[in-house]
């Protein structure tokens, strides 16, 4: 058999398998149109209908993981089921998310790897709104940055649990390219200022230093902000994103500029509804002590007689006093699991407040 022979052979294998494939997406795709008749029925009977579960999700993409032979990886795998699931769920009910905005942000990004293409999202202006979007229930999540690989903690958003009774219902780390981007109209030998982010300024300070020295570093509120001034300047750059280049229809002057290869991003999903165990879960707690000799020793005790892996430990200074501090702490388990039941119980017997944020399966992708 010729070469062109044995392509023709392949090409029409591979139409066939396409056809498979299709009928077998529309077929799961019919079957969570069932599952959604069967959430409304209990719905009229008084029951809430729940239509997005985070733990199912969860389990679906890891098992698909699990099951996985390759050629593809198993993060390319998870991220084409997760647009599958994505799509079935928007036949359910489409899900509205808020994220920290303009469009074009890496929490646009965090929000569409998380939940997939098929969401109905929405730009927030900054972190606080996002959480009284969720809690005013005009979305059903959020997504907030945490923490940076790089910069630490995101101080917007611990500061704002301590304002909104909210569940966090899962978590997804992103990693973060930054680019230099300049417009059409971009003199690129004559680039005085460059925008972006202050995180992301920061983020890549020691390649600015090598390559643009005396260029004026401004901060704006986003990198997508960023991305929308060099649209309209021909003396200036920005720092961003892929989504902010397409967004804007920026050009890469230079790729992935970034001062550790490894900077990456953990955003939080927050939402209203308790999520039950998987067998791979965090749980984040806010606990606020008594300002004492040993306060902090106490507060970690407990988490080392029952052999609990703590993740993250933050201090932020504490609404009710002067001098007074709050722990935000992050832990391997769920707060269901009667080890972490137990330090819980433990630590609340000598805090001054103990709050429960939320029990959510670890980041899959």
């Amino acid at each position: 058999m010729s070469d062109t022979d044995r392509l023709k052979a392949l090409r029409l294998r591979i139409d066939s398998l396409d056809e498979k494939i299709l009928e077998l997406i529309s077929e799961r795709a019919r079957c969570a149109q069932d599952v959604a008749r069967v959430k409304m029925a209990s719905l009229a009977e008084g029951e809430e209908a729940v239509f997005y579960r985070p733990e199912r999700e969860a389990w679906v993409l890891k098992h698909i993981m699990e099951l996985n032979k390759g050629p593809l990886d198993n993060e390319e795998i998870a991220r084409l089921f997760r647009e599958i699931m994505s799509s079935c769920l928007a036949l359910e009910q489409p899900l509205r998310v808020a994220y920290l905005g303009p469009e074009g942000t890496f929490s646009q990004a965090a929000a569409l790897k998380h939940f997939g293409q098929a969401v109905i999202s929405k730009p927030m202006a900054a972190i606080d709104e996002v959480f009284r979007e969720v809690v005013a229930g005009a979305v059903n999540f959020g997504v907030v940055p945490v923490e940076n690989s790089t910069e630490g903690a995101v101080n917007h958003t611990l500061d704002s649990f301590l304002e909104h009774d909210i569940v966090i219902c899962g978590e997804v780390e992103l990693r973060i390219h930054h680019h230099l981007l300049v417009g059409e109209t971009t003199k690129t030998d004559r680039i005085t200022r460059i925008y972006s982010h202050a995180q992301s300024l920061a983020q890549c300070r020691k390649w600015l230093d090598a390559h643009y020295p005396n260029v004026e570093r401004v901060a704006v509120s986003s990198n997508a902000d960023a991305a929308k001034r060099v649209k309209s300047e021909w003396n200036s750059a920005a720092i961003a994103g892929d989504m902010a280049a397409q967004l804007y229809g920026l050009t890469k002057l230079a790729e992935k500029i970034e001062d550790r290869p490894d900077n990456s991003t953990r955003f939080l999903i927050i939402g209203n509804q308790e999520v039950p165990p998987t067998g791979d879960d965090k749980t984040s707690i806010i606990v606020s002590m008594r300002n004492k000799p040993g306060a902090l020793h106490e507060l970690l005790m407990p988490f080392h007689s029952n052999g609990i892996d703590l993740t993250r430990i933050e201090t932020r200074p504490s609404r009710s006093g002067k001098w007074t501090y709050v722990f935000f702490i992050d832990c391997i388990g769920h707060h269901q699991d009667p080890l972490i039941r137990d330090v819980l119980e433990k630590i609340g017997s000598e805090a001054v407040a103990l709050k429960v944020l939320g029990s959510y399966p670890k980041a899959v992708l």
